[in-house]
């Protein structure tokens, strides 16, 4: 991913975390020399000084199947985005875009039955733990899990190598980062919205 120096972010702790909170992401490898995409929800799993995506996919997907002929594969996650007007800076300029975004790279494996098991009950237990009446691993019926588990396949992503994007108007003057947050909000859109959230909590963090 091309990456200017002034939206580059090498933080490790801070990429993670926005990992975790944007965990919906798109894993691509190539069959036959192209490239082919499957969008998931994934896991990062920190296991010492190493790192791994897991997640699981449809039996029925061919991707799967390249994951043996693969040396790397490509995970891609992305937080909010919004179109930037340059009728909103003080000097003329031409329009942009800003966005979040993590590229990375890894080997890939196959989870074991046991493996995939543990982390759907993870997974489980992510998004459902604070809901009324929770679906937890343990709570559903064996039969249900075996039939489940059968058109599934867990894996595993090595992580090797990690780059990191917020373009989020860094380059631009005080008043105009100030008056981009101020248009954001005007916006009609959510991601607009959101990205006016955000850059407000860059100021406060010191960007």
């Amino acid at each position: 991913m091309y990456i200017p120096k002034y939206y580059k972010v090498t933080d490790a702790d801070e990429i993670w975390e926005f990992v975790q909170s944007n965990s919906f992401g798109t894993i691509v490898t190539v069959k036959q020399g192209r490239p082919i995409a499957a969008h998931l929800p994934l896991q990062l799993i920190k296991e010492g000084d190493t790192c791994y995506l897991t997640g699981h996919m449809a039996y029925g997907n061919p991707q799967w199947r390249t994951f043996a002929d693969s040396d790397d594969v490509l995970v891609m996650f992305q937080g909010p985005h919004a179109y930037i007007s340059s009728s909103w800076y003080e000097d003329e300029n031409v329009p942009t875009w800003n966005y979040q975004a993590v590229h990375a790279y890894g080997q890939v494996s196959i989870l074991s039955e046991e493996e995939l098991k543990g982390d759907l009950a993870i997974l489980l237990q992510k998004y459902e733990k604070h809901r009324k009446n929770p679906v937890l691993w343990d709570t559903l019926s064996p039969e249900l899990v075996e039939q489940q588990l059968k058109g599934i396949v867990g894996f595993k992503i090595k992580v090797q190598e990690i780059q990191a994007a917020n373009k989020l108007s860094q380059n631009r003057n005080e008043r105009d980062y100030q008056n981009i947050i101020h248009k954001l909000y005007e916006e009609r859109d959510f991601n607009s919205k959101q990205m006016a959230r955000l850059m407000e909590r860059k100021v406060k963090k010191g960007l």
